[in-house]
């Protein structure tokens, strides 16, 4: 999970180090969650996609994707912005996926503040993750509270599973919260940071204060503030506040977890069943000094979840040739699971390995054979077939993804194959 207000500046040439790419870790990650605050809102006239309008979400899409993390949702808010990733072959274990953004600036007509989340199931466990920008300035905590409390209450999904933020199996919150440290003076603070006794610090964090007496942040955990706190610096510098205003250094951007506790109803014999129990153990807790575009400093947490799957199949298995050498050879044969809601409207897509975003295909055909329902009825296989136009005309690797125009996701990938 990685937090960054970009204080409206244009992205970096290389975000490698803030994403842990170039050491080893993210072979085993499997997804990534990228919240920014502040984004130029502008739009950036060279895009030819209308899918995607900043440079930010583009520069993520493309150093992300040869590590083979496709964009699974994203949403804005103005200039808050939250993008999930995840590796493709995860792809059909991620299901329900919905968002939503609650204003909270001006009174809640503006969107400058307040958070945007994407919530989906993980093979089959409910997960949400919220980005969130809370009002500013060290006197307003008790705002920040507030706010925070409406964007739990307002935001609401579809569905009987999980329909409020808190009823997910696992939350994951995070954003500019803002939260300033009180009572000390500005020399201590900068005397604690150059002296590397950050402790002395920690029991004078708003949000650490906040966490024992505030009830709803309870339940909500948060790794050590091992590291410099992360605003406001001198753009272009790792220097604090140098101007007339001279703002004290503060721990504004954060990241913190739940886990949803477990209900009182116990399964037979008294115990828990341990399927729905999910374990979090934080690996990583960082800043990146080496990031200088901002007056913030970006935060990066790298988790291990444990839980037990309980969803081991796709809902749409795809069969598909080693290699394609011929026209003739592009025969898809596929198979739906029991409960598939299936629509006219699927489409099967033929995607360059590498690809960034689910309609980032190459070509498609309709999943539209004849005989769909009667296969979906008879546990059949459908068929469909790519046309000679359709195939790319250079040689690589491809994979196909079964697209649920119901589900708005792929429900269903091949492993990787010649065409």
């Amino acid at each position: 999970v990685v937090t960054w207000n970009v204080g409206t500046a244009m992205p970096p040439n290389d975000v490698t180090s803030l994403l842990h790419l170039n050491t080893g870790e993210t072979n085993d990650v499997d997804m990534i969650a990228i919240g920014l605050q502040e984004v130029n809102s502008k739009i950036n006239k060279r895009l030819k996609d209308a899918l995607f309008t900043d440079q930010w979400s583009e520069l993520f899409m493309d150093v992300l994707s040869p590590f083979h993390f496709i964009l699974v949702s994203t949403v804005r808010m103005q200039g808050v912005i939250l993008l999930v990733f995840a590796k493709y072959y995860h792809l059909p274990f991620l299901q329900d996926i919905q968002t939503d953004c609650t204003r909270t600036g001006l009174g809640g007509y503006w969107g400058n503040k307040g958070g945007v989340s994407v919530r989906l199931s993980i093979f089959g466990h409910m997960v949400c993750f919220l980005n969130c920008h809370l009002p500013a300035h060290l006197e307003k905590a008790e705002q920040r509270k507030e706010d925070f409390a409406t964007i739990l209450h307002v935001q609401q999904f579809e569905g009987h599973v999980a329909s409020g933020i808190l009823d997910h199996d696992l939350v994951f919150w995070f954003g500019d919260l803002n939260f300033r440290i009180e009572s000390l003076d500005i020399r201590f603070v900068k005397y604690a940071i150059d002296s590397n006794i950050l402790s002395q610090l920690w029991e004078k964090d708003q949000l650490n204060i906040a966490k024992s007496t505030w009830p709803v942040l309870s339940g909500f955990q948060e790794g050590p503030l091992n590291f410099p706190p992360t605003f406001k610096f001198d753009v272009g510098t790792n220097k604090y506040d140098s101007s007339a205003k001279k703002r004290k250094p503060a721990w504004t951007d954060r990241i913190l977890w739940k886990i949803k506790s477990p209900s009182v109803r116990l399964g037979v014999g008294g115990c828990q069943p341990s399927q729905g129990i999910v374990s979090v153990s934080q690996l990583c807790y960082c800043s990146h000094m080496e990031y200088t575009v901002s007056d913030h400093k970006p935060v990066a947490a790298i988790f291990a979840v444990q839980f037990a799957s309980k969803v081991d199949k796709p809902l749409v298995e795809i069969y598909v040739a080693d290699e394609w050498s011929r026209p003739e050879q592009a025969v898809v044969r596929y198979k739906m699971a029991a409960g598939f809601h299936r629509s006219s409207w699927d489409w099967i897509g033929l995607y360059r390995v590498g690809f960034r975003h689910p309609k980032d295909y190459v070509s498609y055909v309709w999943a539209r054979s004849d005989d769909g329902e009667r296969c979906l009825e008879k546990q059949l296989c459908a068929q469909v077939m790519f046309s000679e136009e359709a195939l790319p005309k250079g040689k690589g690797e491809y994979i196909l993804g079964y697209y649920s125009n119901t589900s708005s996701s792929i429900a269903g990938v091949t492993e990787p194959f010649q065409v």
